[in-house]
């Protein structure tokens, strides 16, 4: 499949700039890969601490807060009372808030993955940033590579929509361009993110 995508996506691309169809070409077809093996709300905290961040910056982070909640289940650790612990890991106030108000939710049972699962990206969307801390930004993440949906644009993702205009035009907008690659606009993202982390020629 992804190479009947990577061919569709050259020829789309071909009509809208030279760059963009190369830098496909170079690097070949994306895999697209989803893990849902985590519980929610656990992935929804991984994202909320790492947004803003480096990849880098937000795995440290990530991983202090693991080391400093030790055995502990993560949905257990995540309270209040452990609000100090939690920024010593280096989580800013407005994380650590955010991260113990999806706890609460997944202790009270209203964080399921299966009762999502189903939504579309919208609807899913809607339910997901009605949560303190999470915006548009984790909803997109957690529908493109927790629930696999294909055709998320993630036009607040910085690296993505500033990578698109470069290798496109800034007269056009990134939304627009993106459509002509729907039903699978978060493949488009994933080329775009290797893209940014391919070394210079």
């Amino acid at each position: 499949m992804s190479q009947a995508i990577h061919e569709r996506f050259v020829s789309i691309a071909e009509g809208l700039s030279t760059e963009l169809a190369e830098a496909m070409i170079r690097g070949g077809p994306v895999e697209f890969n989803v893990d849902d093996s985590q519980p929610l709300a656990e992935r929804l905290c991984r994202s909320v601490a790492g947004q803003q961040l480096s990849v880098k910056a937000a795995q440290a982070i990530w991983h202090r807060v693991l080391a400093a909640a030790g055995e502990t289940p993560l949905a257990d650790f995540f309270v209040e009372a452990n609000g100090e612990a939690l920024r010593a890991c280096g989580l800013s106030m407005a994380k650590t808030r955010a991260i113990c108000a999806i706890a609460e939710q997944a202790r009270l049972g209203e964080l399921e993955a299966e009762v999502l699962r189903p939504l579309d990206h919208a609807e899913r969307s809607r339910r997901l940033t009605a949560l303190w801390g999470v915006g548009q930004w984790t909803a997109d993440m957690i529908s493109i590579f927790y629930y696999g949906n294909e055709d998320v644009w993630p036009d607040g993702d910085v690296a993505a929509r500033k990578t698109l205009t470069r290798l496109t035009s800034p007269r056009r907008k990134t939304i627009r361009t993106a459509a002509r690659f729907a039903p699978h606009r978060s493949w488009l993202a994933l080329y775009l993110w290797r893209h940014v982390d391919a070394p210079p020629l």
